[in-house]
């Protein structure tokens, strides 16, 4: 797929992962859509202003059909089709199972995997229609090895991968492709405030021995988005992590 001119939908683009994805395709020369629950401020906005592309913000709650569904009517309407989606809103609620309430647990599935699927179902009719259209899921590596205290969050991001590989084999005969980025340590204002003991424990279960960049993730999305045979596949972008 032709890059420039089409039209990207980005969730959770705001910051972190999902911002960096947002730039990228922006300045290959992508039309985008950045999303979050809060409204896109206009200094955010501005980031975007070199790129010489549309950019629109879209705010509302991927755990929500109906905000799905209006979201994507709005980008449609803005821009005259959603050419690729890249589900990447997420929270985590960590906590030990024995401890962990329902509704942490029920919360990060609501976002992470239920998300998913609303933002997923909302793109797939005109997509299956035209023909064309990339879907690219950010899952992680924890969907693939588990965690301790996070096994709702490994929950939700293995349910993203089964998901993925389902709705890839139901859409494919359309020309339709869908892959899963499954990221491992990567560089956040969450690591920045781990102290130097915790970092340094987790580069060592690292066989690279570093932490992954934001901008790392998005030249694999990029790089999902272009191929046209390329479908139902997961890409670990994690140093090595999850090969073991």
């Amino acid at each position: 797929m032709e890059i420039s001119t089409k039209n990207v939908f980005v969730t959770g683009s705001t910051r972190g992962i999902g911002l960096a994805i947002a730039h990228k395709f922006a300045s290959i020369g992508a039309n985008v859509v950045l999303n979050g629950r809060s409204p896109i401020s206009d200094d955010l906005l501005a980031e975007f202003a070199d790129y010489g592309v549309q950019v629109i913000g879209i705010s509302g709650d991927v755990s929500s059909q109906t905000d799905a569904k209006r979201m994507v009517e709005e980008a449609t309407a803005a821009l005259g089709s959603i050419d690729i989606l890249v589900n990447n809103a997420g929270i985590t609620k960590d906590g030990m199972a024995l401890r962990m309430s329902e509704d942490d647990f029920e919360a990060v599935l609501k976002i992470n995997l239920t998300g998913t699927f609303n933002m997923t179902q909302a793109v797939l009719k005109p997509m299956t229609k035209a023909r064309a259209g990339a879907i690219i899921n950010l899952s992680s590596v924890v969907g693939l090895m588990g965690n301790a205290g996070q096994a709702n969050y490994a929950a939700s991001k293995a349910g993203v991968i089964g998901f993925s590989k389902s709705i890839a084999r139901e859409v494919a005969a359309r020309n339709v492709r869908v892959n899963v980025i499954a990221p491992g340590f990567v560089e956040s204002d969450m690591t920045a405030v781990l102290s130097d003991k915790i970092k340094e424990s987790m580069m060592g279960q690292i066989p690279m021995k570093r932490f992954g960049q934001a901008e790392e993730v998005a030249e694999v999305a990029v790089f999902l988005a272009k191929q046209e045979y390329v479908t139902g596949q997961v890409i670990a972008i994690d140093g090595g992590l999850s090969m073991y």
